[in-house]
């Protein structure tokens, strides 16, 4: 086993999730197997009670698990499936030595940071990195490690030590260490800086690490003499220097990586059996970053939400929105709209805003409402909601979507005007959406209804059943304490508003379709989990061919993409 550990200096947020992705690529596209761990220095368990304005989206994998952000990066990326165990937090690896020590497995010793945390963070990571993640079931070949947070962090303290000790134990040619770092270029004076770079680097051998690549991050393109003087001052050859510039799109980052001798250097330092070209899988990524970029035709889509203010908030949504308009030749506009800004309330607070909200709605070509938690937000979603019914314009629905649509409709078609979640009105008349029996309020980390699970269409009579190859049932991730009551579905059947797909048992609603409509879509699942680049999500490949108008053709050709 080969052990790639991403470390991170002068700012967090720098790219180091992208980097590691890129380089698990590169090595993938050499026939090697790559598995991937996220480690995060935050003392909670894992990522599922986080604000999304803290990290970012809390992804969802298979397993269940509620994790950081990068591990989708890791997913799309390579197209493998990770596990919980995957991501590795202090809370994690303490509750671990904690559960032991109670054991009595420390037979009486003091449990300290050193050896027994250290240890633990060890012994995790090379059990973990064995964990077949491919369709194949075959051992990984390549472990990439991702540190969070910045070197010099106190809670990133202990992982620090434990690999500082884990490359003697794993021996020089089976560890790598790459260091990324920043160069900014001040305004004031257009100079790229090293000096962070140094300080990092510095810091970062002052704790027993010595970087074999420092990958540096820049706004612009770093000049020659940069990288001379980076080499010089960190005690690293000029080849062991790479560049990385702010880019049009993530595609490119592996073939930036490539085009630096990435793989001439990784066959040396680790002995990899590998060629020095990569394969066919590289090609592919070039091809697709360069269409990406000569795309001219733009499909604007509205997303509706209320964690408008960060991109990585919905960064899988994104993604999904991106792979599907990729697919189909265009260009994503994707317009951030903050639902409150769509409420009535808001009109008397600030006109202004209301009204660019919706000017934004209005032009756009299609509309997604996303998952979320909380009433914060939810009359705006339903407004958007209702004119996407009203006015025919294509709209998916995404868990709390979904079931908002369903409130929307209960309301406005059904004229039960006080039809509402029991999530935001426990006392309403009409309890169009319930909480689940096995939900429980007390405690919120882990309590809902997560991971794969099977979607069962109960009908040959559905647009997204068509999308997703004709397929009896499908398998997507879940995350959510709130479903679709289930004695209320044939009121809503009666009036067009159909629920095509359920659980296995038939007793949770899963897929909603609008009839006569030309793509008014609603699931409870989590499609864009899934999505790859090149195999997009159905769903929302459905959303950008109806806001296109190429869905019908699309079905007429038996789902075939055009060339």
């Amino acid at each position: 086993m080969k052990y790639i550990l991403v470390t991170g200096g002068v700012i967090s947020g720098i790219g180091k999730g992208i980097i590691a992705s890129s380089i698990g690529t590169i090595l993938k596209s050499c026939g090697l197997r790559v598995t991937a761990i996220k480690i995060d220095p935050y003392i909670n368990i894992d990522a599922g009670t986080f604000s999304p304005y803290e990290h970012g989206e809390v992804f969802v994998l298979n397993d269940g698990g509620e994790v950081d952000l990068d591990l989708g990066n890791y997913e799309r990326f390579l197209d493998i499936n990770l596990y919980k165990d995957n991501n590795i937090t202090t809370g994690k690896i303490y509750q671990h030595v904690i559960n032991k020590e109670r054991h009595g497995d420390y037979l009486g010793k003091t449990v300290q940071v050193v050896p027994h945390i250290t240890d633990a963070v060890q012994e995790w990571v090379m059990n973990q990195a064995k964990v077949p993640v491919d369709d194949d079931k075959k051992e990984p070949q390549i472990c990439v490690i991702e540190l969070g947070g910045t070197i010099g962090d106190i809670e990133g303290m202990p992982f620090v030590e434990a690999f500082r000790q884990f490359q003697f134990k794993a021996k020089r040619e089976n560890f790598c260490n790459i260091h990324v770092s920043l160069v900014p270029q001040p305004n004031a004076t257009g100079e790229q800086k090293t000096k962070p770079t140094q300080n990092s680097v510095r810091a970062l051998r002052g704790l027993g690490l010595s970087p074999d690549l420092i990958v540096c991050r820049s706004a612009k393109p770093i000049e020659m003499a940069v990288k001379e003087k980076i080499s010089m001052f960190c005690h690293v050859e000029p080849e062991q220097v790479i560049f990385i510039h702010d880019v049009s799109s993530t595609y490119r980052v592996p073939i930036l990586l490539e085009e630096q001798g990435i793989i001439k250097y990784f066959k040396q330092r680790l002995n990899l059996p590998i060629d020095d070209q990569p394969s066919d899988l590289l090609m592919k990524w070039k091809k697709m970053a360069c269409r990406y970029e000569r795309l001219l035709k733009v499909c604007s889509i509205a997303l509706v939400g209320k964690y408008t203010k960060l991109s990585d908030c919905y960064a899988s949504v994104f993604k999904a929105l991106e792979h599907s308009a990729l697919a189909i030749n265009y260009k994503l506009d994707l317009m951030y709209i903050d639902s409150t800004e769509l409420e009535r309330s808001m009109e008397a607070e600030n006109s202004v805003k209301y009204h660019q909200a919706w000017h934004k709605l209005c032009k756009a070509d299609g509309i997604l409402v996303p998952g979320g938690f909380g009433i914060r937000g939810t009359e705006g979603k339903l407004q958007a909601i209702s004119w996407a019914r009203a006015k025919k314009k294509p709209f998916l629905g995404v868990c709390l979507g979904m079931q908002l649509a369903v409130v929307e409709f209960a309301r406005n078609c059904l004229n039960w005007e006080d039809a509402n979640s029991t999530e935001f009105d426990p006392d309403t008349k009409n309890p169009v959406i319930i909480d689940m029996p096995e939900h429980n309020p007390g405690d919120m980390g882990g309590t809902m209804r997560l991971g794969k699970r099977r979607t069962v269409f109960k009908t040959e009579n559905s647009v997204l059943r068509k999308l997703y190859g004709d397929e009896m049932f499908v398998e997507e991730r879940h995350r959510h304490r709130y479903e679709v009551n289930p004695e209320l579905t044939h009121c809503f059947e009666e009036k067009g508003l159909k629920f095509v797909g359920h659980d296995i048992e038939g007793n949770r609603m899963e897929i909603i379709e609008l009839e006569n409509h030309p793509y008014f879509v609603g699931v409870q699942f989590h499609p864009e989990f899934s999505s790859r680049p090149m195999k997009p999500s159905p769903p929302y490949l459905g959303l950008l061919l109806a806001a296109t108008g190429t869905l019908n053709a699309y079905l007429q050709r038996g789902c075939k993409l055009s060339p």
